[in-house]
């Protein structure tokens, strides 16, 4: 199985970040020159350590656009509609099959402690009664008087929601959760909440958008919907760039500020907290999983909309602002964005692609998302699209900006077709798009003029990255 990108592991204090031990290579990046005088669209690109590769040709790509300006021409937002999908019209399936809903903890009586282990890529423990943090001991107490100096229960957990890497699950700070009736290890309350608390992480694989969707944002929303906004966030290995990076969205899960765990030495308590994140499968929400058995991807993504509304408003005032003039009230081509970056699997001959989509009738935005782009300039380009193309890599998680019935398109390099389609294709189908794959050939690489027409690299690329990235 191929990794579609390189993973970083956050520092930890007075550490510097490094590649996490087991991680791949993405190889060394090289530039390729793009012949004048033909039309092909150039990659920069990866399917198995070390290796360079590009060069699919354009003439497929042509009959996909071509494909794409039909379908588009006899939609509705051509004629300055919306497209309205209903949750009922996608089936969503969890992925390995443990449709619980939800599970047996979540009905635990009062002073217990109740874990949730069963779960493939999460444990999630939940503690009813008199819950305070301990952040001096790494600690969450839940405080039973009754008890009296006995100590009942004492459980383990890394809230985060990669449970089967144990590479990254070690760099994950553990709690310690106890049931205690000793007074001296129950601290007097300094904040009392009336609210329940959701405990995670933010560390990890943190830093790439993907995993902040996929392993956070997403189980966030998953595990918090229930309390209706009536929650607050205890942050364990709490970074102050996500708060801001994701704050749009976190506000519209809980009406109250978040708390760093190890930074607030207060004792804050709790009428209930759960500790880790619920997770269903890649980038998407499981229905039948649910408190309600309704709350799906579309739920989520509407979400979006509420958050990044109140800016996306403010983004466009800005431009007329600038422009000293409203938008002339025409018939509006159909947008397409194409996804761009640089290094290893960038599109070289951007302004060719981007030329021959406005011959054939798009207007074409050409959108660079970095680290530090604010999430609802990204947010407002996307919705507003009619398609989105872009070469597999962890910035197709901005798919879930794209509205549901919309068209996006995927490059799919030799050998990721498995991650291809699990990370990014079939989340996209269930959350209502029109999802195609540009597959490469191996006559369209690069790696076809530096290896032998028979070799594995070109022939079986996926029998190569089973080898591993060593």
């Amino acid at each position: 199985m191929v990794k579609h990108h390189l993973i970083h592991q956050q520092p930890r204090n007075g550490e510097e970040a490094k590649p996490i031990s087991n991680a791949p290579s993405l190889g060394t990046q090289q530039s390729i020159k793009p012949h004048h005088h033909d039309h092909h669209l150039l990659f920069m690109d990866y399917c198995c350590p070390n290796i360079r590769k590009s060069k699919p040709k354009l003439f497929r790509l042509f009959f996909l656009f071509v494909a794409l300006c039909v379908s588009l021409s006899l939609a509705p937002r051509l004629l300055g509609f919306f497209y309205s999908i209903g949750a009922d019209d996608f089936d969503i399936e969890g992925f390995f099959g443990a449709n619980r809903s939800p599970t047996q903890c979540t009905s635990a009586a009062n002073n217990t402690i109740c874990c949730d282990r069963t779960g493939f890529r999460s444990d999630v423990c939940y503690m009813r009664g008199d819950v305070r943090t301990d952040s001096a001991s790494a600690s969450i107490v839940l405080h039973d008087p009754s008890m009296g100096n006995r100590s009942t229960q004492s459980e383990l957990i890394r809230p985060y929601t990669r449970k089967w890497e144990t590479s990254v699950m070690s760099t994950i700070d553990e709690l310690k959760l106890v049931s205690s009736g000793n007074s001296s290890r129950s601290r007097r309350c300094d904040v009392v909440h009336e609210v329940p608390a959701v405990v995670f992480s933010t560390g990890g694989y943190t830093g790439n958008v993907y995993h902040e969707f996929n392993d956070g944002i997403v189980p966030l929303f998953i595990t918090s919907r229930q309390f209706n906004k009536k929650v607050v966030f205890v942050i364990v290995e709490y970074h102050s760039w996500w708060v801001t990076k994701y704050g749009d969205v976190v506000s519209r899960l809980s009406d109250y500020p978040p708390i760093d765990f190890s930074g607030d030495n207060r004792t804050h308590c709790f009428p209930e907290a759960i500790v880790g994140l619920q997770i269903h499968d890649e980038l998407s929400v499981d229905p039948k999983r649910m408190h309600d058995n309704r709350t799906s991807i579309l739920d989520f993504r509407a979400l979006l909309d509420e958050a990044y509304k109140p800016r996306v408003q403010s983004l466009v005032q800005e431009e007329q602002t600038q422009t000293q003039s409203p938008a002339p009230l025409l018939l509006k081509k159909p947008k397409l964005t194409i996804i761009s970056r640089n290094g290893s699997r960038a599109i070289t001959n951007e302004r060719e692609l981007a030329a021959l989509g406005e011959r054939i009738g798009f207007q074409v935005v050409i959108l660079r998302p970095e680290r530090t782009t604010e999430l609802a300039k990204i947010y407002m380009a996307l919705n507003s699209s009619d398609a989105m193309i872009g070469v597999h890599g962890a910035a197709m998680t901005h798919f879930l900006f794209m509205r549901p019935g919309t068209v996006f398109i995927q490059v799919v390099p030799l050998g990721t077709d498995w991650a291809a389609a699990n990370y990014y294709g079939d989340p996209a189908v269930k959350m209502g798009l029109r999802y195609t794959v540009y597959k490469i050939q191996p006559k369209e690489s690069s790696l076809y003029r530096e290896y032998a027409k028979d070799d594995p690299v070109l022939r079986n690329p996926e029998s190569v990255n089973a080898k591993g990235w060593e």
